[in-house]
């Protein structure tokens, strides 16, 4: 598999999440607007799979450091979520 950048080339922003977008998995998930406790359950297996296959791997400078990443990259997607909430309630709320 060729090597995909995790950063956006003209503004170096995170583009992690456009490659998640691109996952069936998610898709199939958000195809009718839900995500049902299976289908997170889903996504929890493949997330645990895919630490396993690169924890083991990893010296532990490496391991350190993809733990700092994992941890930065949870806490941003739950703050970005929480925001869009947010900005969501907002416009909801004087839209009308």
């Amino acid at each position: 598999m060729a090597r995909i950048s995790w950063f956006d080339e003209e503004t170096d922003l995170p583009v992690i999440d456009e490659q998640a977008h691109k996952l069936e998995t998610f898709t199939d998930a958000l195809a009718d607007g839900m995500v049902s406790r299976e289908e997170l359950e889903k996504q929890q297996r493949s997330v645990v799979d895919a630490m396993r296959a690169v924890e083991g791997s990893l010296n532990d400078e490496q391991h350190a450091a993809v733990t700092r990443l994992l941890i930065e990259l949870s806490a941003y997607n739950i703050m970005r979520l929480l925001h869009e909430l947010h900005a969501e309630h907002l416009r909801q709320r004087f839209s009308a």
